[in-house]
């Protein structure tokens, strides 16, 4: 198969705290970020996501001393999302140690920030996620959700992704609502349908709960897998995942 697949742990931050929870809501501490971070560096981890939770719906900015901490630690690129909604502050986030920046709800709101965010750091130091739940009615079955997975759009998650990859951005970062911290494995067909659509990477994000989700949304066409409870509680640890994986016939760095 020769296809290789990166692990990516994610944390998800409140109040400066690691923390997990279910369908985007039901949040449960999980720990120390920096703590975490050096934990999975150590650990194997190829990148490592970190995601204020709360930032958009509370109007602030990202928690850049905390990005600081973590980046001081961090052996692997560093990516931070949460509450960068201008140039101005994806520049203050890269300074403070970040590698990249996610950018969801300000990015679908305003198309010409992905834009002007391009143009001034450049397409590797981009990432948008796209946060989608299922919706019949639209023409691929699933809605853009902002606002952390809070606000529907009515907007078609992947018209809104081929967009997005139209502008040149290497990685989309596709969230299932339904799967988010439920441990039932990930959302495969808006995973499928974004990795024949789009030439970018795709991340797997939402529901990992045992070794096989990995591995299907690999086969569904994921090369970034993001998992967060399933590391953070230690039901599975990375180097276990990257030997399951490679015998399934990934590439995986050991």
């Amino acid at each position: 198969m020769n296809t290789e697949v990166l692990i990516m742990p994610c944390l998800d931050m409140q109040n400066g705290r690691v923390v997990k929870g279910v369908h985007f809501v039901d949040i449960n501490d999980a720990g120390d970020p920096v703590e975490c971070a050096k934990a999975y560096c150590k650990a194997g981890a190829d990148e490592l996501a970190m995601l204020d939770i709360c930032a958009t719906v509370e109007n602030r900015g990202t928690m850049l001393e905390v990005v600081r901490k973590v980046a001081e630690v961090c052996t692997v690129p560093l990516t931070i999302g949460g509450g960068i909604n201008s140039v101005e502050s994806a520049r203050a986030v890269l300074e403070a140690g970040a590698d990249k920046v996610s950018i969801a709800s300000a990015g679908f709101r305003d198309p010409q920030l992905l834009k002007d965010l391009i143009k001034e750091f450049g397409a590797d130091k981009i990432t948008v996620a796209i946060d989608v739940d299922k919706n019949e009615d639209l023409p691929s079955g699933y809605e853009v959700y902002v606002d952390g997975g809070r606000t529907p759009t009515g907007y078609d998650a992947l018209e809104w992704a081929i967009n997005v990859d139209r502008m040149g951005v290497p990685v989309i970062l596709p969230t299932s609502k339904a799967g988010d911290g439920a441990k039932t494995g990930y959302d495969l067909p808006i995973i499928k349908l974004m990795h024949q659509k789009c030439k970018a990477k795709i991340v797997a994000s939402g529901g990992a709960g045992k070794l096989e989700d990995f591995l299907a949304a690999a086969d569904a066409g994921a090369t970034i897998l993001l998992a967060a409870s399933v590391f953070h509680f230690h039901m599975i640890d990375i180097p276990e995942l990257k030997e399951f994986l490679w015998k399934s016939g990934y590439k995986v760095n050991r």
